[in-house]
């Protein structure tokens, strides 16, 4: 299973920007529907194109491994 650190990084965003960031201004800047990232979020597994983690990595300015975990079966 793929986990997604999006809680994680968004957390640590507005840390250093010390202000509140919310899904729809990841949507707005990203093109990313905002249902699409509540499910990121919220449902384990979810699946999505890399064209999404693409832009989440510009977004955040982070790596792949940065933004998901692959989770090996059974675990």
């Amino acid at each position: 299973m793929i986990r997604y650190h999006l809680k994680e990084l968004i957390a640590d965003k507005e840390f250093a920007e010390k202000r509140r960031i919310t899904i729809g201004e990841i949507a707005k800047e990203t093109g990313i529907n905002r249902m699409t990232l509540s499910k990121i979020i919220n449902h384990p597994g979810h699946s999505t194109v890399t064209d999404n983690l693409d832009k989440l990595c510009n977004y955040f300015d982070c790596e792949i491994e940065q933004l998901v975990t692959h989770i090996k079966d059974g675990n």
